[in-house]
């Protein structure tokens, strides 16, 4: 097969029409300079006409891309932003990195509990050095470009709306590029972080989550706006590298929507840690001097730092998106979808948009689904009874499909049962940093769990067992003649069913 690239340059002049036209042809083992070449044109011509068009390249979106271009489909990938997403540049890896790092000084402080003595001394360098290095290539993401680019896709730096019913039209920034599609559009853009009403708030030199993980250095005090997953991992992280820490959370409890024995647990730590958690306060004004950050609180009270992290969660602007044109409400925040993520005739979501959980494993389970139905196999289709997420504090606070409370508000019959990890034999062993729980949410008329909880080091790792039973919906009595090894954390899991009175 005979594959070309055709490439034309047209300048106007004040006395005539300079036309110049290049063209490379090559097959499929041509060399890889000349595919190198094609590569590059495929990148500045402007496409007219494609099968599928990707808006957003975050890791579902580029997944969908990059699998669909792999089928032979003639496939087009637009972001303005990173390829790759939040996750790799800004979120989850450079994040886990800095967690990471903050571990490995607390276990250095429990050394005299468990192994003589140690001195410690912080530096931020090497944290900041693997960041731009290792995980984020300074923030560039050439290597992603070309990598999709290999698959056959088409990339398109820019901003990509729905401007009719299977076309999409990008700006570029320097203009605006129009696609007309044959077999659909595949939406992922991900999110911006939320950014509250607070008076005074926007005026200010604030950090997301984006400013913080590029921080050459740690802030001397840090104000967290958020009792969420993001801003207690980076409250953790920069409380343990020496800065002075405070938390603002309106809700009663941190990690709200989350098992009470859970924010409790994780609270106790931060506040071992020395931070300052305040909850069921807000911030009302916002000053910035110059030099720091001065928050008037709802109870009268205020708070001073140097920095300021907005940590409040994520959204995704649908207006800018345009899927009005295809009747999907602008108003809302997240679009509703069917079984196979479809969201209007020619239209597949994927990710945070899609309302499920702004999670990188949600965007690449959506992934698997979307590809597998603009294949036309339709064998896939989502189900959200088991989802798991991840807090990756120390200890971290994992959860699976419901919470006791969501359960009871399902109307079913519902069963707890809990273990205490300082009292499994492993958390006994592990001594210091051992606090956390494990708990179980059944429903007693099918006799499966619905829902769990494990607080503990590595719980991440420990709710693995327990995502495998919810989904799989595991009876409870198959759960308790299961052999868990000893001593693991995971054997905790076998108390806490054990503490389920399903009778």
């Amino acid at each position: 097969m005979n594959l070309g690239c055709r490439f034309i340059i047209s300048l106007s002049a004040a006395h005539g029409l300079l036309r110049l036209e290049v063209e490379v042809a090559h097959s499929t083992d041509s060399t890889p300079g000349r595919r190198a070449v094609c590569s590059w044109l495929s990148e500045v011509m402007e496409p007219t006409t494609a099968d599928v068009a990707v808006i957003g390249l975050g890791p579902g979106g580029e997944a969908v891309a990059t699998k669909l271009a792999r089928s032979g489909l003639d496939v087009v990938g637009v972001d303005r932003r990173l390829v790759g997403g939040e996750c790799p540049y800004f979120g989850c890896v450079p994040t886990k990195m800095m967690l990471r790092a903050a571990g490995a000084l607390a276990e250095a402080h429990r050394v005299p509990v468990l192994a003589g003595d140690v001195s410690v001394h912080p530096s931020w360098s090497p944290v900041a050095d693997r960041i731009r290095d290792e995980a984020t290539d300074d923030w560039d993401d050439t290597v992603a470009v070309e990598r999709f680019q290999a698959t056959g896709g088409r990339f398109i730096r820019g901003t990509g709306r729905i401007s009719a019913p299977d076309e999409v039209t990008v700006d570029t920034g320097a203009g605006e590029q129009v696609i007309t599609l044959r077999k659909g559009i595949v939406l992922n853009p991900g999110g911006e972080p939320s950014i509250p009403p607070i008076e005074g708030l926007t005026e200010t030199p604030y950090w997301t989550n984006r400013e913080a993980v590029q921080a050459r250095e740690v802030p001397d005090s840090l104000i967290v706006l958020g009792g969420v997953a993001i801003g207690l991992e980076f409250a953790q992280v920069f409380v343990r590298f020496g800065t002075g820490v405070t938390i603002l959370e309106a809700a009663d409890h941190i990690l709200p929507g989350g098992e009470p024995e859970a924010a409790e647990i994780v609270a106790g730590v931060l506040r071992s840690d020395g931070v300052d958690l305040r909850t069921g306060v807000r911030a009302q004004r916002i000053n910035h001097d110059g030099s720091g950050f001065t928050v008037g609180l709802s109870d009268g009270g205020r708070v001073t730092a140097s920095n300021l992290l907005v940590a409040v969660g994520r959204a995704s602007d649908l207006r800018e998106l345009g899927v009005g044109a295809v009747g999907i409400d602008v108003s809302g925040r997240t679009i509703d979808t069917d079984e196979h993520l479809r969201a209007a005739p020619g239209v597949w979501v994927v990710g945070d948009v899609a309302g499920r959980g702004a999670f990188t494993h949600m965007s690449m389970y959506h992934a698997a689904i979307v590809v597998d139905d603009i294949t036309g196999k339709g064998e896939l289709t989502a189900e959200y009874h088991a989802v798991p997420a991840v807090t990756f504090t120390d200890p971290e606070a994992a959860q699976v499909g419901l919470t006791e409370a969501a359960a009871r508000e399902q109307g079913l019959d519902v069963r707890t049962g809990t273990a205490s990890v300082p009292s499994t034999s492993r958390g006994w062993i592990h001594k210091v940093g051992n606090e956390g729980v494990i708990k179980v949410v059944a429903d007693a008329t099918r006799g499966v769990l619905v829902g769990a909880t494990v607080v503990a080091p590595f719980g991440g790792e420990v709710i693995g067992a327990l995502a495998v039973a919810v989904h799989a919906r595991v009876p409870v009595a198959g759960l308790r003649r299961m052999i868990y090894a000893y001593p693991t954390l995971h054997r905790g899991i076998e108390d806490a069913l054990n503490d389920l009175n399903l009778s």
